[in-house]
């Protein structure tokens, strides 16, 4: 991995090194997304079929799961996977369910202003499939999509190669409460959910990690349907000082490094010697890993340790960098924590590892990445929402505002505008 000395190379070296660009489409693949989501929209389910087939499951002759193969998913899935699925949709529950919000409204003057808050009716859930299966995911999507009010959650995701869906993803999407599953995966899918089709009904927002060719079909279907994010690959930035230790530094950086070839993995520290133990904490725990290939590309190409001349410097790049998952590896991460302005999940201390965010704590884990932690949050109940102003005013308060309404109308050129108000003081109450 690169070390990059502060003192030495720069800020603007140090600086250049956490910046990730952000989930950008490539000509090229764009047009092809456009004519996936075009196809889609043309002839639906024989599109979908069609597309599957090409590149999911070469047999595939139905698009959506029976509600029986759902029922029978338990038995299928590893007992002690089973039970992990159970622990995790429990803390995510009670963490989701203290985020609902409530209608509310106040007076004064004789005008009542509010907010209606209401949940999204139907929402499409998508799960990736390909080099790995994401059951974690199902249940940090769906459940708090359930937990706002949502009636209907539709869950896509890729087949497996016999035309199957993994049981543990159908076991997760049972607990969670999506009871409609459809074998689809890629730009497809979110075209699928984002117009429907015969087996798909339209969704009102679409969220769920993908790869770039749902990223980009995100972007092109904003506007026929909302997003949740442009979630690129999966990154964490460490922010440690002289007391944390190397081997639990090295294994945060590898939990996140080991998800694809382009994950990112960051140490900012004041202390070059745990830099330096780092590096060979990280070469030792490389031996016998069965992602080793990915693990590797990801920290020789996006990976980096930064060494900064203090803490305080330190805190700053971290703070540029805005990383998906911030480690606070230092001797008081609570004393640190008012500093840090973005990050999308903050584990603080030594025993507080990177999976357990990822699987079990209760958020979510879909989190913004490439630096859009600067503006943007994770996945919330929040994201199901939807808000309407509700505004109630008495004629006795209309006479009293309405001078001050007909001067901004008319100030702005609007006479219509002014003349909506005059219109009702001049008749008579009925």
């Amino acid at each position: 991995m690169r070390q990059i000395e502060v003192k030495r190379d720069g800020w603007d070296v140090a600086l250049a090194a956490l910046q990730r660009p952000a989930m950008q489409a490539d000509t090229g693949l764009e047009d092809t997304v456009r004519g996936i989501i075009r196809d889609v929209r043309l002839r639906g389910d024989v599109a979908l079929l069609e597309l599957g087939r090409k590149f999911d499951a070469p047999d595939l002759n139905a698009l959506v799961v029976e509600p029986e193969d759902l029922d029978r998913a338990e038995a299928a899935v590893d007992p002690a996977l089973a039970d992990a699925i159970r622990v995790a949709a429990a803390n995510i529950r009670a963490f989701h369910a203290r985020q609902r919000e409530n209608s509310w409204s106040f007076s004064s003057g004789g005008v009542t202003t509010g907010q209606l808050i209401r949940p999204l009716q139907r929402v499409g859930v998508y799960v990736p499939g390909g080099t790995a299966l994401y059951p974690s995911t199902v249940l940090m999507t769906v459940i708090p999509a359930r937990e706002a009010g949502v009636e209907e959650v539709v869950l896509c995701t890729p087949a497996q190669k016999d035309g199957s869906v993994s049981p543990a993803v159908l076991y997760a999407a049972s607990i969670a409460g999506a009871r409609l599953i459809i074998r689809a995966g890629g730009a497809q899918a979110l075209a699928a959910m984002a117009f429907g089709t015969e087996s798909v009904p339209r969704v009102d927002k679409v969220v769920g990690p993908g790869n770039l060719y749902v990223n980009i079909a995100k972007r092109l279907l904003y506007g026929h349907v909302d997003v949740d994010m442009l979630a690129g690959p999966s990154e964490v930035c460490v922010l440690a000082d002289g007391s944390a230790s190397a081997r639990f530094v090295a294994a945060d950086m590898l939990t996140q490094a080991e998800h694809d070839g382009d994950a990112a993995a960051f140490l900012i520290t004041p202390s070059a010697a745990l830099a330096s133990a780092v590096q060979a904490a990280i070469e030792r725990a490389l031996v016998g890993q069965p992602r080793r290939a990915i693990l590797e590309r990801a920290l020789l190409e996006h990976g980096a340790l930064i060494v900064g001349e203090t803490m305080a410097q330190c805190i700053d790049l971290a703070n540029r960098c805005a990383p998906e998952h911030l480690a606070l590896m230092v001797e008081d991460p609570w004393r640190l924590l008012p500093s840090i302005r973005s990050a999308g999940a903050i584990l603080m201390g030594r025993y507080t590892p990177q999976a357990l965010g990822d699987y079990i704590a209760g958020p979510s884990h879909c989190l913004p990445t490439a630096g859009t932690a600067r503006f943007s949050s994770p996945l919330s109940v929040e994201s199901f929402l939807k808000r309407t102003s509700v505004v109630d005013c008495s004629i006795e308060a209309l006479r009293e505002l309405a001078g001050h309404i007909t001067a901004f109308a008319r100030g702005e050129g609007f006479e219509a505008h002014a003349q909506g108000v005059e219109v009702r003081l001049e008749e008579p109450e009925t």
